[in-house]
């Protein structure tokens, strides 16, 4: 299974993330939200327009590891990643 992760390698929740997949032998795209304006951009779009995001947009937060599965679902919980 390969699973995207967006994030920042500044971010504890993003690099705990990255550990536990390592840890699992899954295969990992990581978008660095920190290394690429483009990236951010693309991020930003997408965080804008998703329903999982809704509460983290409310409270002027940032919503990040976030997980695509190769199906295009997309998640913010690493549990339910872990748990396919």
């Amino acid at each position: 299974m390969k699973i995207t992760v967006v994030g920042s390698h500044l971010c504890p929740d993003t690099l705990y993330a990255l550990c536990e997949l390592r840890k699992k032998n899954v295969d990992i795209d990581f978008k660095n939200l920190s290394a690429s304006l483009e990236g951010l951009k693309e991020y930003l779009s997408l965080r804008e327009g998703l329903e999982i995001y809704k509460d983290i947009r409310e409270n002027k937060g940032i919503g990040i590891p976030c997980f695509i599965l190769e199906d295009g679902t997309k998640t913010l919980s690493l549990d339910e990643v872990l748990n396919k």
